[in-house]
């Protein structure tokens, strides 16, 4: 969607930038976040699987992607048209409000990347690169897309006729990505071992860079969504940081008091789950707000983690139990803490809004989470009767590292190979 203007605001222009560069750092922190939460046998197959991903959506999205979201609907709300198709009628003079319209479809791009590679750590350690392939692209047109429309399209019914509010991606970002990751996980099946066998994370300060990466730009994802430099970015920037701070001690009390000792891995999951919490509320809830929000999602997801293992379904990584669970969390808590001084209208119901704007909130979610959810069901069974989303239990047990992409991600040298080692000399 092309908004008039007269011309760029060089700031707004400059922050965007800024904040595009920092939500595509994301997709590697989140390979990092990911990769040293696998076994060493699978790190590069985990890597390889986000990074993957930038390729990929990035193909989609810039021929028919950006288009089907934003440009126009086709009517009911549910898609927009084709009439920007491989960017087509788009050039450095088109703007997007005070930006040109070039930069915000990049900068939306970035959020589809991410979304799409954070499926994969439902159904990491097990699932074939080749059918990942496939489905990474058909998955974003089919399930991200009119989602992302839905929204935040010109028209969508979510945003524009329903009314409720979505300010960073609650709903397109982490309820889709952790819907759709239930779904997968489902059809591919748990791991080998899995009730069994400890499944430990292989490098705990890997998956402590990986967060500080993601935790950096998330700053981006947030405040970017303001689309300009101004208060509005600054208060979602501020509320970003608010949340992820009470997200992480939300988490890490909860093992305290549990198990008797805080975790690295608790604080990095913590950390996560507030910031997916705010996402959607960052630009809607005051201060205050931002810290209940991050604080919830790091009490209710450090519980939920554990679901699967009572309900028996193998998310691998916790796309569940942090980026489900913590996107309802924070979409619905708006109806409870949204301020007017911040949404400019719409007020949460301790705020005196009543409860309107939260049944809103509860139509998106269970809407965007079942589409989500049985459009992925259905994409993957089909995929795993032709192409075989699982992969072989030999490939599994060697890891996928090597039989897949024939490389191993720690080889520290090897008697017997390469150049020989030569004898310490004896000192003079």
């Amino acid at each position: 969607m092309t908004l008039a203007a007269a011309h760029a605001d060089t700031g707004d222009t400059a922050w965007l930038l800024a904040a595009t560069a920092l939500v595509l750092l994301m997709t590697p922190g989140l390979a990092l976040f990911y990769g040293g939460m696998v076994r060493a046998k699978s790190v590069l197959n985990m890597l390889m699987m986000s990074f993957v991903s930038i390729a990929l959506v990035t193909v989609v999205w810039l021929g028919a992607g950006y288009s089907l979201a934003f440009t126009g609907d086709l009517g009911g709300g549910l898609l927009g048209g084709l009439g920007n198709a491989g960017m087509a009628g788009v050039g450095p003079a088109s703007l997007h409000g005070t930006v040109p319209t070039l930069l915000f479809a990049t900068f939306q791009l970035t959020f589809a990347i991410i979304t799409a590679a954070l499926i994969s750590g439902a159904v990491a350690d097990r699932t074939r690169f080749g059918a990942w392939l496939v489905l990474v692209p058909v998955w974003t047109l089919l399930v991200y897309v009119p989602v992302t429309h839905w929204v935040w399209g010109p028209g969508g019914w979510i945003g524009a006729k329903l009314g409720a509010l979505d300010f960073a991606g609650g709903l397109p970002v982490e309820i889709t990505s952790g819907a759709s990751g239930l779904a997968l996980c489902l059809v591919v099946g748990p791991r080998l071992g899995f009730r069994r066998d400890a499944m430990r994370p292989h490098s705990l300060p890997v998956v402590m860079l990986g967060a500080g990466l993601l935790w950096f730009g998330w700053f981006g994802f947030n405040a970017g969504s303001a689309l300009g430099a101004n208060g509005l970015a600054a208060a979602a920037f501020l509320n970003t940081l608010a949340a992820g701070c009470t997200g992480l001690l939300g988490w890490l009390l909860v093992e305290q008091k549990r198990d008797g000792h805080p975790t690295t891995l608790g604080a990095a999951s913590g950390a996560v789950a507030g910031l997916v919490a705010i996402t959607p509320a960052c630009g809607t809830v005051s201060l205050l707000g931002a810290l209940a929000v991050g604080l919830a999602a790091g009490v209710v997801c450090s519980y939920a983690v554990g679901w699967k293992f009572k309900l028996n379904y193998d998310d691998s990584l916790d796309v569940v139990g942090v980026h489900l669970v913590g996107g309802v969390i924070g979409t619905l808590l708006i109806g409870l803490f949204a301020d007017k001084a911040m949404t400019g209208g719409p007020e949460g119901l301790l705020y005196g809004g009543g409860l309107g704007l939260l049944g809103r909130q509860l139509v998106a979610v269970l809407a965007v989470a079942g589409y989500a959810f049985a459009v992925t069901y259905g994409l993957g069974k089909v995929l795993d009767r032709t192409l075989g989303l699982r992969a072989s239990e030999d490939e599994e047990r060697t890891g996928l590292d090597l039989t897949v992409h024939a490389e191993t991600a720690y080889d520290h040298g090897v008697l017997g190979h390469g150049a020989p080692v030569r004898k310490a000399e004896s000192p003079a």
